[in-house]
């Protein structure tokens, strides 16, 4: 039975490690955790969500859900563990995250072919490796990576919204609905009148923030905190997450803005502030989301945190199936890449495995097709010419010949790739 590493416990680990172990290898998954702390997992579980637990939209029309679709179609772990800790969100696919963990987990220490590794790696194995550790990477192996690759890593910041208690809630305020009519009431909305609506954006805009030590602080524009969003203008929050278009309520007067909290937990105990990604300061999130209408009295469970995510050049250090080309027997795969989101991450988690797979079967390597979302989004990370690299989601815009008149035939063609590429 040949042995494989698999460095980082986290998503694009866990797919990597459990693809692995179903094709027969015995796989060492060395994860750092509780020996190294990085401040934002609160678990030791395997392929925890750390900012949100939303694995963003369902829909076969939407970027993320046709990555979703071929997932499935390729085995994965990740798919299986969010049907088995679905929580309701609308047309979103959202997770209770303790539970999708917890099988995640249970899931990876069922094979006998298993082994769990508690250690911060801080150099490279020379055996077949996948190195997913992810944005959250200890500085100890980033530098033996800068090293071997001879340049220094890339980074961004990143941030999670905070969680509260739904008992704490005010409901004479805030109220059920899902944008839209989706058909369901998942979402709790809190809203805003004019008055109340600018009142809390010159609260939040002059809040104390958290110091980052970091001179250049660039933040991934998908992923903002929502202090950096209201600094841009007073309306820009109102129609961005705070937009209330489709939320308003018979008999009531229209919201100007409307702040969404998402179940969090199967029990629906836990709710999470959608889109608040936030650096401020915990006194500060405590006194200034409490402005917002039906949460003056809220409970806060777990508070927003801002976290520093590093990457690599991956355009100039990887070879075509995700191997790095100083070291040919690693392959990386997750956000260390350059892609950014829990999909996307969990995905070339896969692909890293497939690749590594048929390379130690001596099967000559095979690019997914670019007109796949996964081969799309491996293809701009692998040959992206602009001046700075820089992290990337799913997105139509990736799919040669794909708009939004023919999005439904792009996924069918996709999906259908995708199985051909796995009957190999």
């Amino acid at each position: 039975m040949k042995t494989v590493h698999v460095i980082g416990g986290g998503l694009a680990g866990s797919e990597a490690t459990y693809y692995l172990l179903k094709r027969g290898y015995r796989v060492l998954l060395h994860d750092a955790r509780p020996i190294y702390q990085d401040q934002a997992h609160h678990t030791e579980l395997l392929g925890e969500l750390v900012c949100s637990n939303s694995l963003k939209s369902k829909s076969l029309d939407n970027a993320c859900g046709l990555l979703k679709e071929e997932m499935r179609h390729m085995g994965s772990l990740t798919m299986e563990s969010a049907a088995m800790s679905e929580v309701p969100s609308g047309n979103a696919l959202s997770v209770d995250r303790d539970i999708f963990a917890q099988f995640n987990t249970a899931k990876l220490t069922s094979f006998p072919n298993f082994e769990l590794v508690r250690e911060e790696m801080t150099s490279l194995p020379d055996e077949p490796t996948i190195l997913a550790t992810g944005p959250l990477t200890s500085p100890a192996l980033l530098e033996e990576l800068s090293t071997l690759l001879n340049r220094k890593h890339l980074s961004f910041f990143d941030a999670s919204a905070p969680i509260v208690s739904k008992d704490s809630i005010n409901f004479d305020i805030a109220y059920f609905k899902s944008r839209y009519e989706q058909g369901d009431e998942s979402y709790i909305n809190c809203p805003f009148d004019r008055q109340q609506y600018f009142a809390f954006v010159r609260e939040l805009v002059h809040a104390e923030r958290a110091l980052l030590h970091e001179f250049d602080t660039k933040y991934f524009e998908g992923c903002l905190p929502v202090e950096v969003i209201a600094s841009r203008g007073e309306e820009t929050l109102r129609h961005g997450p705070l937009k209330p278009f489709g939320l308003g309520r018979e008999g009531y007067p229209r919201p100007y803005a409307v702040v969404q909290l998402r179940q969090d937990t199967k029990l629906g105990d836990y709710y999470n502030l959608v889109g608040f990604q936030t650096n401020l300061t915990y006194p500060e999130q405590r006194r200034v989301f409490r402005m917002i209408p039906g949460l003056e009295n809220a409970e806060f469970l777990r508070y927003g945190l801002m976290h520093r995510n590093a990457y690599i050049d991956s355009p100039n250090v990887l070879n075509e199936d995700l191997s790095l080309k100083a070291k040919a027997n690693v392959f990386v795969a997750g956000q260390l890449i350059g892609v950014e989101g829990y999909v996307e991450s969990a995905a070339t988690g896969i692909l890293a495995a497939i690749n590594l797979d048929r390379k130690l079967r001596g099967i000559d390597f095979r690019q997914l097709s670019p007109h796949t979302m996964l081969g799309a989004l491996t293809d701009y990370v692998l040959h992206y010419t602009g001046k700075r690299f820089e992290p990337m989601n799913a997105n139509w815009a990736l799919i040669p010949d794909v708009d939004k008149n023919n999005r439904l035939a792009g996924s069918s063609r996709s999906l259908d790739l995708i199985d051909s590429f796995m009957m190999e």
